[in-house]
C-alpha cells in the first residue's frame, strides 16, 4: 500500500517552539490574502479561450522544464516525457505513459521545490491523498483526468479558486496580444495583464533578429531600417502593451552591462547589427545601449523595469538544437552589478518616479553588491529569489543577505515566474511560510516589535508587490 500524502499545518516553519508558535500566527494573518503574480509566463490564451486542459501529463509535465531537468540528468530521454522533437522525429504520444514513468521517478524529486509544489498540487486541488509512485500512477492519472473534464477546472474557474487578484503574461513586442485583447473585452483587462518583454528586437545574437526588427516596421509603419525608426517603432509597441494592461517591461539579457553611447555612436552601432555585422563585442554593446534606452522610455512612460541577467541559456547545444530552448539547459552564472549598472544608475537610478527590479541567478551577488545598491538608489528595488533560488533555502538565503543593508521596503514581495499554472498557490505559500519564519526569528530576538512583524508580512504578501509594479 502506497504511503499517506499528508501536508503538515507546520511545514518551512521553524523548528524552535517560541519562533514555531510566532510563525503560526503570522502566517494565520496573511495565509488567505490575495495571490498577485507579477511576473510570469502562463500562456494567456488559458484565461482567454477557458478551455479545458488536455490531460495531466500535458498540463503538469510536459511545459515543466523542473521536472524535465531533473528526469533528463537520470538518462530519461524528453522523447519519452512527451517532448516534441525539432525536426519532428517521434516522441511519445500516450499520455498516459508518460505519467507512468514520471510516477516511477518521483522519488527523485525528494528534497526539491518541485516536490513541495506538486505535492500541494495533487493534496490541495486534486483532494489525492496516497503519494505518486508507480503503484498508485493510474489513480493519480484517472482521477486528475476526470477532474479537468469538468468545469470547475477550467482555466478561470482555478482562478478565482486560487485567490488571484492579479496575473501578468509575458509577450514578446511582435505579439499581436489578441488574446489580451479578448480578456480586456470580457471584463478580465485588469485580472490578467501582460508584460513587454522585448529581447527578440534588443539582442542580436537572437535567430532571427534582423527579420524580427522587419516585422517590427511593418506592425508600427515605422523604418526600423534607421536607428531613430527602431526607436519610434519600439516606443509604438510600449504603448501598444500599455493599452491592453501592461505596466512593466522585463529584459533577460546575458549580462547586467550598461553603456551610454552618443547618438552618433548608437546610430552607427545600430547599422552594424541591422546589417547583420556585429561581433559578439558589438551585441554586448548594443545590448547595454539599448537598456539605457529602456530606461529613458520607462521614465517617459511608466512602465516598471524588471532585469534579470545572469543565465546562460541553453547550455547544452545537442538539446537545444533537438528540442528547441526552455527544455532545462539553462544554467547560472557569475554576474557584476556594480559597475554594469552604474551608467543607468547613474543617469536614472536618483528618479524615484522610475523604478528598476533587479534579479540575480548570482547569490553572491546578494550582500556584495545588490543590496548596498538597492539600500541606496530610490529607483531601485530586489526582485526575490528567483528560478533556481525560488526554494525555501534560496528564499532564506535571500533575507538573510540582504536585509540587514536594504531592509524589507527595498524589496517586491514574491513572484512566481512559472509557466506551471496549478503551482502558483503552492509556491506563494511557501514564500509566505518562509517570510513568516523569518520574521519570528526577529521577533523571538527582540529584533522587531510583534506588531511589526504583522505588518511587514502583509506588506510582503501584497502590498509591496502592488505598488512596485503600480497595480494599485
Amino acid at each position: 500500500m502506497a504511503a499517506k500524502l499528508e501536508l503538515h499545518e507546520d511545514r518551512l516553519f521553524p523548528s524552535s517552539p517560541a519562533e514555531r508558535a510566532i510563525a503560526r500566527e503570522l502566517y494565520q494573518s496573511v495565509r488567505d490574502l490575495p495571490i498577485i503574480s507579477p511576473h510570469g509566463h502562463t500562456d494567456p490564451a488559458w484565461f482567454a479561450l477557458n478551455e479545458p486542459f488536455a490531460d495531466p501529463s500535458s498540463l503538469l509535465i510536459v511545459p515543466d522544464h523542473y521536472v524535465l531537468r531533473m528526469l533528463y540528468s537520470q538518462g530519461v530521454p524528453l522523447e519519452a516525457l512527451g517532448v516534441k522533437r525539432v525536426d519532428g522525429a517521434s516522441h511519445e504520444t500516450d499520455m498516459r505513459k508518460v505519467w507512468r514513468l514520471f510516477a516511477e521517478s518521483y522519488f527523485l524529486f525528494a528534497g526539491t521545490p518541485s516536490r513541495m509544489w506538486l505535492d500541494w498540487v495533487f493534496h490541495e486541488v486534486f483532494g489525492l491523498r496516497e503519494i505518486l509512485c508507480a503503484e498508485t500512477a493510474d489513480t493519480y492519472f484517472d482521477a486528475i483526468d476526470a477532474a479537468l473534464r469538468t468545469d470547475a477546472f477550467r482555466p478561470r474557474a482555478l482562478f478565482e479558486r486560487f485567490g488571484i487578484e492579479t496575473i501578468a503574461t509575458t509577450e514578446d513586442p511582435l505579439d499581436p496580444l489578441q488574446h489580451h485583447a479578448k480578456l480586456r473585452d470580457e471584463g478580465w483587462g485588469r485580472k490578467v495583464i501582460t508584460t513587454f518583454r522585448p529581447d527578440n528586437v534588443l539582442n542580436p545574437e537572437t535567430p532571427g533578429f534582423s527579420g524580427n526588427l522587419d516585422r517590427l516596421g511593418d506592425l508600427t509603419g515605422c523604418d526600423t531600417a534607421t536607428y531613430s525608426g527602431y526607436l519610434d517603432a519600439l516606443r509604438n509597441r510600449r504603448d501598444f502593451f500599455r493599452s491592453h494592461g501592461a505596466t512593466a517591461s522585463d529584459h533577460g539579457h546575458p549580462t547586467a552591462a550598461t553603456f551610454d553611447l552618443s547618438e552618433r555612436e548608437a546610430a552607427d552601432l545600430f547599422a552594424r547589427v541591422r546589417g547583420g555585422n556585429a561581433s559578439p563585442e558589438d551585441a554586448e554593446l548594443f545590448r547595454g545601449h539599448m537598456l539605457m534606452e529602456m530606461a529613458r522610455m520607462s521614465q517617459d512612460d511608466g512602465l516598471v523595469m524588471q532585469i534579470h541577467p545572469g543565465a546562460c541559456r541553453n547550455h547544452n547545444a545537442p538539446l537545444w538544437a533537438a528540442f528547441g530552448a526552455d527544455k532545462g539547459g539553462d544554467i547560472p552564472m557569475r554576474t557584476d552589478y556594480v559597475s554594469a549598472l552604474q551608467p543607468l544608475l547613474n543617469k536614472f537610478g536618483n528618479n524615484p518616479d522610475f523604478t528598476l527590479i533587479v534579479f540575480t541567478l548570482d547569490e553572491t551577488s546578494y550582500a556584495r553588491e545588490l543590496a548596498p545598491l538597492a539600500g541606496h538608489y530610490p529607483a531601485m528595488r530586489l526582485g526575490p529569489a528567483w528560478w533556481f533560488h525560488d526554494s525555501p533555502e534560496g528564499m532564506r538565503r535571500f533575507r538573510e543577505q540582504t536585509t540587514e543593508t536594504a531592509g524589507f521596503y527595498n524589496t517586491v514581495g514574491f513572484n512566481d515566474d512559472t509557466r506551471a499554472f496549478l503551482s502558483i498557490p503552492a509556491r506563494h505559500d511557501v514564500a509566505r511560510r518562509m517570510d513568516c519564519g523569518f520574521l519570528a526569528r526577529l521577533v523571538a530576538e527582540h529584533r522587531i516589535r510583534p506588531d511589526e512583524a504583522f505588518r511587514i508580512a502583509e506588506d510582503l504578501t501584497c502590498n509591496l508587490v502592488r505598488k512596485a509594479y503600480r497595480l494599485g
